[in-house]
């Protein structure tokens, strides 16, 4: 008697007696070696066909830099720039008097609109 467990354990969905049998033939395979700058290998394996070609690089699943076929000359990491804000991104496309002039045009907007406001509200 099972108390509070499951009769099958140790089972997955998709298994059975006929294990690969059943899902039929496995596709011919072919291992490339890629190399990081930090020395670690990675040995992903790819399904061969007649328009196959293994990429030129592939992440290091251990540091992340991109790793390479060529041991000797492995690929150098990507630069990542720093997160910038919207504001940062503001400030390279405008110089200081065209935000000056954008600032006092919202602000003069923003103080008609309260004048209607009050003026409607009296």
């Amino acid at each position: 008697m099972v108390s509070g467990g499951h009769a099958i354990r140790g089972s997955r969905v998709g298994a059975g007696p006929m294990g690969e049998q059943e899902r039929g033939e496995i596709a011919p395979r072919t291992v490339v070696s890629y190399w990081c700058l930090n020395g670690h290998e990675t040995r992903p394996s790819f399904a061969v066909s007649t328009e196959f070609t293994p990429p030129e690089q592939w992440d290091c699943p251990r540091c992340g830099f991109p790793a390479g076929q060529d041991r000797s000359t492995p690929p150098a990491p990507l630069r990542n720039e720093p997160y910038k804000t919207h504001l940062a991104y503001v400030k390279e496309r405008r110089s200081e008097e065209d935000g000056a002039a954008l600032l006092e045009e919202a602000l003069a907007t923003l103080r008609s609109r309260r004048q209607g406001f009050a003026a409607s509200r009296s």
